[in-house]
């Protein structure tokens, strides 16, 4: 169904105490894989494949040798909620953190609320986005760099041949292609690229 590549990319474990408590999950343990984002999204695209990286570059920093608790992490963007792709970078947030903005699980006697955790225009510093544990209020904010690792120069014109109706078969499938293999080289080459995906300290989170 997918691209083989996709089974090689780097997966993010977290612990869901609601999974736990309803019985989902032995644990609560809980995996994200690059295709549970491209199923939510309906595409890859380097934006999904960025949103996903980010994220687990962010938790793996926040929880070092533990597992991330899914529901117990706020995030915070810098841009609003309609600029450009941030809509499509929140939603893989919220696949692997639980957080959600107002529309999220109202939780159960007082636990396992998953609103209010999400937040648009915010003040970072240097990041994008800024993740924070709820537990101890430690951040760290993150962003994606991929002048490093760029797109194939034939992909422009074989895009706008494609939007037109105008690409041959061969060269629809060589577009197809060229897409992915950006994608390919940040799932499997760039996952842990601290050029690509940047960490920057951030103040102990508020509120």
């Amino acid at each position: 169904m997918f691209p083989e590549f996709f089974s090689s990319a780097p997966v993010i474990q977290t612990r869901d105490p609601l999974a736990d408590f309803l019985g989902a999950s032995p644990e609560g343990l809980l995996e994200y894989r690059y295709e549970d984002a491209v199923r939510l999204a309906g595409h890859s695209c380097p934006t999904v494949a960025s949103a996903f990286l980010m994220t687990r570059c962010a938790l793996a920093a926040l929880y070092q040798d533990s597992l991330p608790v899914r529901g117990e992490i706020r995030v915070d963007f810098a841009d609003d909620q309609a600029a450009g792709v941030t809509g499509v970078i929140a939603s893989i947030v919220t696949l692997v953190t639980g957080a959600t903005a107002d529309s999220g699980f109202r939780g159960i006697g007082g636990q396992f609320n998953r609103r209010h955790k999400l937040f648009f225009n915010q003040p970072l510093t240097r990041g994008s986005l800024r993740f924070a544990r709820l537990d101890s209020g430690q951040s760290i904010e993150v962003a994606a760099d991929l002048s490093g690792v760029p797109m194939d120069a034939r992909v422009g014109e074989l895009m706008q041949k494609c939007q037109q109706r105008l690409a041959r078969a061969d060269e629809q499938a060589l577009f197809r292609e060229l897409w992915q293999d950006r994608v390919k080289r940040l799932l499997l080459d760039h996952a842990d690229d601290a050029s690509v995906f940047q960490l920057f300290p951030s103040e102990v989170a508020h509120g």
